[in-house]
């Protein structure tokens, strides 16, 4: 365990939820994805904040146009979803993603997801969230004190409602303190911050955990490796950078992320993004272009 010092430093950062919901980290293809689909999201109350990062929304209309596939390099989190749509319809509970997450959008449909902080579902549920990892299961075969919940959210209005009435659920089970949870809440704030860290020999020592601890940790709490965590957010960093339009050196961005050289870095992101680097990014930045003309119209 850290010592006093170094408790006391980071205990701030655990306090308060660090997300941001305008952020589009994660999202592949971000603007390519936006001529197909809504996304709203919406942060939660402080009374739920410890547990829920944010709420989301995604509604599409492609009537008359083909399905589209919107990828997305998911956050180690769980999610919660109520989804209504030509081919599914109900609440699901989606432990965390270890590949890439593809889902086809076709007709019309919208969902509407809690996405718990990392750990949040294992601090939340008591359970463990390695059990869900890379699986959908149904709500009510995870949280049988939910009945009905899906048929509440589905039948609100608007997405402030559907909110209400999860955070109604939520604040229905009394809060527990645990504080192998806020240590998990350090560590991974930190992993996700810190783009030094690359190294789960890092974490320990920053950290003064054992690593047999930390694999019980997230295996308890996160779902996935700690090793995992740490490629899924430099990852997540590598794709960021290059849809902004980082191409100049990506020998440079390979050391940056930690990897050993370039040529390690892009198949590794060729194989969890399906895409080469300057292939993603030129693919990105020209969606970007093309969604910008169409707000701002070049003159004649």
């Amino acid at each position: 365990m850290p010592s006093n010092a170094e408790s006391s430093a980071v205990e701030p950062q655990q306090s308060r939820n660090p997300s941001r919901p305008t952020d589009t980290k994660g999202i592949l293809h971000p603007a390519e994805q936006a001529k197909h689909r809504a996304l709203v999201r919406l942060p939660p109350s402080d009374a739920v904040g410890h547990y829920i990062e944010w709420y989301w929304a995604v509604s599409w209309d492609l009537r008359g146009r083909p399905p589209y596939r919107a990828e997305v390099l998911s956050y180690p989190s769980v999610n919660v979803t109520f989804e209504r749509s030509g081919t599914r319809t109900g609440g699901f509970v989606n432990g965390v993603c270890t590949t890439r997450f593809i889902r086809e959008l076709s007709g019309v449909g919208q969902t509407f997801g809690i996405r718990f902080r990392a750990g949040g579902f294992g601090a939340f549920t008591g359970l463990e969230a390695g059990s869900f990892r890379d699986r959908v299961v149904a709500v009510a075969d995870v949280l049988p004190d939910a009945a009905g919940l899906t048929e509440r959210v589905l039948g609100a209005a608007t997405d402030e409602r559907r909110r209400a009435v999860v955070e109604e659920y939520l604040m229905g089970r009394p809060a527990v303190d645990d504080p192998t949870y806020r240590m998990v809440l350090r560590i991974v704030d930190t992993m996700a911050a810190d783009q030094e860290l690359t190294r789960v020999d890092q974490i320990t020592d920053r950290f003064g955990v054992p690593a047999r601890t930390l694999q019980r940790m997230f295996r308890r709490y996160v779902g996935a490796s700690p090793k995992w965590v740490l490629r899924r957010y430099r990852l997540q960093d590598a794709a960021d950078l290059l849809a902004k339009g980082r191409t100049e050196d990506l020998a440079a961005l390979a050391a940056e992320l930690g990897y050993f050289d370039q040529a390690h870095f892009s198949r590794e992101f060729t194989a969890e993004v399906g895409t080469a680097p300057l292939k993603y990014a030129n693919n990105s930045l020209r969606s970007r272009d093309e969604l910008t003309a169409k707000v701002i119209p070049t003159g004649t």
